[in-house]
């Protein structure tokens, strides 16, 4: 996003039981599984879920003490936990159908460490992180606000709140900010398509939402009355994977920066830490929060590239968007890689990936999320680097 002028941005989120988050959750549960059988398993699991039916594919390599057996049960369990008992969709009666093979030999060697060689990326590509001050999660507001409401929905859903009675677990959210001199300043629109029981009547699920919407905004934040779109389309009773077909890594924007910053070509669900896709993501969101947060820069875009097979980065970048506070960007990157292993092994040992902890990161985006040190979960939230950064600068 630029930084001069009026402009209006727009990002998009989806609840845990949109039908290509559902596929998200069950990749990872898998992914979780066999992590929490052996911590250095090789795990590259796609899912594809539609009414009342459920198929995993992919890529493993781990203990065979993680039975098809045992995922077709976590897999049931992570339908019921996400809420759908429903005709269409049902954690009872959907056919799950398992078609795990073997990883590769051809990517193993070049992935495994032996003898002098460190180990290796687990595929070639391109990863962005990103960080700004929009927010107090250094996140982009738009797409904070998004998954905001969703997030509250969901919450008093599972805890059975009278607020949300007649919802179901499938929704959708866009919003829409106004930014004067590139700061959100309010929103100008926003959407939320819900999906509820048969009968609940429109006037009903606005009255729930329009008041849980203007508690999730800063004050005087709220768009006009008819720029507030709640089930446009009048009717959402059949949903999830019932109505639309779910596919593991198909919302890599929602997962991310919400279009407020560039993306790399992979997604990240059921896919473990030697994957850079994800873990050098992971990694470049970690350097960037802490490049925002040690006050070098109010914006912070890096990119990594990698070779399968090859340990060290081909290349790193930084843009500070012209927002960096007398930063040279080429000395960040020097500085950057010296506090900061980023080979596939140094990002996975630095960032303690090789733990099951990878099922919260499913929905409600991977990142501006917060670290939970008893669980180990979304440690490249951290900003530990910062104190560091600012001592390198003279800050």
């Amino acid at each position: 996003m630029r930084d001069t002028g009026e402009f209006l941005f727009t990002s998009e989120s989806v609840s845990e039981g949109h039908p290509d988050k559902v596929a998200d959750r069950i990749s990872d549960t898998v992914l979780d599984a066999f992590l929490t059988a052996d911590p250095y398993s090789r795990v590259a699991c796609e899912t594809l879920c539609t009414t009342n039916r459920v198929v995993l594919a992919g890529e493993t390599r781990g203990p065979d003490s993680v039975t098809h057996e045992q995922l077709e049960h976590l897999t049931r369990e992570a339908i019921k936990d996400i809420g759908y008992d429903q005709a269409g969709f049902s954690w009872k009666h959907a056919s799950v159908e398992i078609h795990l093979h073997a990883q590769s030999a051809d990517i193993a060697q070049g992935v495994d460490s032996a003898g002098n060689k460190d180990e290796g990326a687990g595929d070639q590509g391109i990863m962005f992180g990103y960080a700004c001050t929009e927010t107090p999660s250094l996140m982009p507001a738009p797409l904070h606000y998004a998954h905001l409401v969703l997030r509250r929905i969901n919450e008093l859903r599972r805890a059975g709140d009278a607020s949300v009675a007649g919802l179901q677990p499938d929704a959708k959210s866009q919003v829409t900010l106004r930014y004067v001199d590139g700061k959100p300043v309010g929103a100008t629109s926003f959407v939320i398509s819900t999906q509820h029981d048969e009968g609940v009547a429109l006037s009903r699920i606005k009255e729930q939402l329009t008041p849980l919407i203007e508690s999730c905004l800063p004050e005087g934040w709220m768009p006009p009355h008819d720029e507030i779109y709640i089930n446009p389309t009048g009717n959402f009773v059949i949903g999830g994977p019932d109505g639309d077909c779910g596919l593991t890594g198909r919302k890599i924007i929602v997962d991310t920066y919400g279009g407020a910053a560039p993306h790399g070509g992979g997604a990240f669900s059921g896919k473990d830490p030697t994957k850079v896709d994800r873990s050098a993501a992971y990694a470049a969101r970690y350097v960037a929060k802490n490049v925002v947060a040690a006050g070098l820069a109010d914006k912070c875009t890096i990119q990594v590239s990698y070779a399968i097979g090859v340990a060290k980065p081909l290349s790193v970048y930084f843009d500070l968007a012209g927002t960096g506070k007398d930063v040279d960007e080429e000395k960040l990157a020097k500085v950057v890689q010296e506090m900061v292993n980023l080979s596939p092994r140094g990002i996975r040992e630095h960032l303690h990936l090789n733990r099951a902890i990878y099922v919260p990161t499913s929905s409600y985006g991977h990142f501006g999320r917060t670290p939970d040190e008893d669980l180990g979960t979304f440690t490249w939230e951290k900003t530990d680097l910062a104190a560091e950064l600012k001592r390198a600068f003279g800050r």
